[in-house]
């Protein structure tokens, strides 16, 4: 009796045991918990180039105030911590480890920057924390394909492809580029040499402008002096701008066009609207102020609930579209959410976020190629 007593007791303990460690593996990731679920984002608020953070980080916000509204993931609130970054690499990186380490996020998203995000992957990767969305389109984040970092917008590469193939498609062929002299200009450069070698062509000057700076003085007069037909600019809105200025100041009036980072409505800002008319531009989300696209109409909606007005964007669109991303792959990953579960996920489900489409796999994590190519009319507005 005694024997049969011990047995039973050890039979319980060893079920117990079991049950505790079944649950140690069961345990949710950080950032997990009955009533939340936390993601952090580090993007430029500050600065030259914090316009493009606050108006993704806006976008990204109006989504997860309407999704807590109606439930949230599973009944779990969405909360998103955001960290400043300046567009300054190390800035960047020590955000990346403050957000994993510190405020325990469960995944990341929208960092934006080639070159910042080149240094934070190595953090992120090693923690096996995912990062949804880039706000970069750098063939170097691409490939070789990191497992844990998606893609939601196409590629410097897939940019530029449109933009020589429609200039030339014009009879235009003596093509110049100005860059920024980082990872995100030198990609996009290299995207151009690239295309342009499809049509036996080569960029007839180049130039280029350090990042956050606005000293472009040496690239217009390197490129001034080859009198080009086009100019393709690989840079950000303020550069962009003071490029174009002293370009026609020196009597050249070549066709600008530039690649969707440029951010339409900053440029019609910095410039006015009459200079910057005639400027192309080239994007990778959907047209912010469609009134007939899902996505977009749900965008409004919720950019007028949330922020109380209707100055859509881009950057804004962008924003939004990544929040609903990865709130979708987390609603597919099931009630049992893990970071491993949620990256099986995304590389086997397609989405479709609203007529923007985005699917991955193994080995490819590059969610679109979607290009439209716009261009500035007079009163500023963007026109396809």
């Amino acid at each position: 009796m005694l024997i049969k007593s011990i047995k039973t007791s050890l039979a319980s303990l060893c079920a117990g045991l079991a049950f505790a460690a079944s649950g140690s593996v069961l345990a949710a990731d950080p950032g997990i918990t009955d009533t939340t679920i936390t993601l952090g984002m580090s993007a430029p608020f500050s600065g030259p180039n914090g316009a493009y953070g606050k108006e993704m980080k806006e976008g990204a916000l109006a989504y997860f105030a309407q999704l807590n509204a109606n439930g949230g993931i599973n009944g779990k609130k969405v909360e998103l911590v955001t960290l400043d970054d300046g567009y300054e690499t190390e800035r960047t990186v020590a955000n990346t480890r403050k957000l994993i380490n510190e405020h325990k996020v469960f995944a990341l998203m929208a960092f934006y920057g080639s070159s910042p995000t080149t240094e934070a992957m190595k953090v992120f990767s090693e923690a096996k924390v995912p990062l949804l969305g880039t706000i970069s389109g750098a063939g170097s984040l691409r490939s070789p394909v990191n497992r844990y970092m998606f893609h939601l917008r196409a590629s410097y590469a897939d940019e530029t492809e449109a933009i020589v193939n429609h200039l030339v498609g014009l009879g235009i062929t003596n093509i110049a580029v100005f860059y920024q002299n980082d990872g995100f200009g030198k990609s996009g450069k290299d995207g151009v040499v690239a295309a342009l070698a499809h049509h036996k062509l080569k960029p007839v000057a180049e130039g280029s402008v350090e990042r956050n700076s606005l000293q472009v003085e040496n690239a217009v007069a390197q490129i001034a002096k080859a009198n080009p037909q086009a100019v393709i600019m690989v840079t950000l809105y303020k550069p962009t701008a003071e490029f174009i200025r002293q370009m026609r100041k020196a009597g050249q009036i070549p066709q600008f066009s530039t690649l969707s980072p440029i951010g339409a409505d900053l440029l019609v800002g910095e410039m006015g609207a009459k200079d910057a008319h005639g400027v192309g531009i080239s994007q990778v989300m959907p047209y912010p102020w469609n009134d007939t696209q899902p996505v977009a109409k749900e965008y409004h909606k919720a950019i007028q609930a949330f922020a109380k007005h209707s100055n859509y964007s881009y950057y804004g669109i962008e924003g939004f579209i990544n929040a609903k991303l990865i709130a979708e792959a987390m609603k597919k990953a099931g009630r049992d959410l893990s970071r491993e579960k949620l990256v099986n996920t995304l590389e086997s489900t397609p989405f479709d976020l609203g007529g923007y489409k985005v699917s991955y796999s193994a080995s490819n994590h590059n969610g679109s190629r979607f290009v439209d190519l716009t261009v500035l009319g007079r009163d500023g507005r963007v026109l396809r």
